[in-house]
């Protein structure tokens, strides 16, 4: 085997877009790559110092949402883009932001699913950013991206991982078995 010393290539890596609003109301998103589900009703997400931890600090409300194939390029520019130094991110990305039902953070209907959440606990915080715990309060998602059976369906929504290895974005492909049954043949 051949050996890469230490990197942040824990794979499959989500593209998540947090959305806030900032002082004025004003909606914000940014690309986060570093986070995943930290208990039954939390996620946690490392963030760096942005626009979107200055909002935070006034408004412990945001939104989390998955990116997909159809909003690749826009979830890639608000990560390349600061907030902070570009008034019209929001408009050149093209997305429709609406007010969340339950919390106050802004919803950008071109994605199929969206986590409303709120501010928990932030870890390791410095100049530098921090570790953000937060609760889930509630699960949006669009009905055209529902399975017969009423719940999400991941297939549907053509989401996409980062690949920090090769710095690409790769589509998630379809279902290969069944979680909590398929080991059962071994028994």
């Amino acid at each position: 085997m051949k050996s890469f010393n230490s990197n942040a290539w824990m794979l499959p890596q989500p593209v998540l877009i947090i959305g806030t609003y900032d002082k004025d109301g004003k909606p914000n998103a940014m690309n986060a790559a570093w986070g995943g589900q930290w208990d039954m009703k939390e996620i946690m997400i490392s963030l760096g110092s942005h626009a979107t931890t200055d909002n935070l600090k006034d408004n412990a409300d945001f939104t989390v949402t998955f990116a997909t194939v159809g909003t690749m390029v826009a979830a890639d520019f608000v990560g390349i883009v600061s907030g902070r130094n570009t008034p019209d991110k929001m408009e050149k990305t093209g997305w429709t932001a609406e007010k969340a039902p339950n919390v106050n953070a802004p919803v950008f209907k071109e994605f199929p699913m969206t986590l409303e959440c709120r501010v928990k606990e932030k870890l390791d915080e410095s100049e530098a950013g921090y570790n953000l715990v937060a609760e889930i309060v509630n699960i949006l998602c669009d009905e055209k991206f529902l399975a017969a059976d009423g719940k999400p369906d991941v297939e549907k929504m053509e989401l996409i991982t980062f690949d920090p290895v090769h710095h690409t974005y790769i589509q998630l492909g379809k279902t290969v078995g069944k979680a909590f049954a398929d080991g059962a043949q071994l028994k």
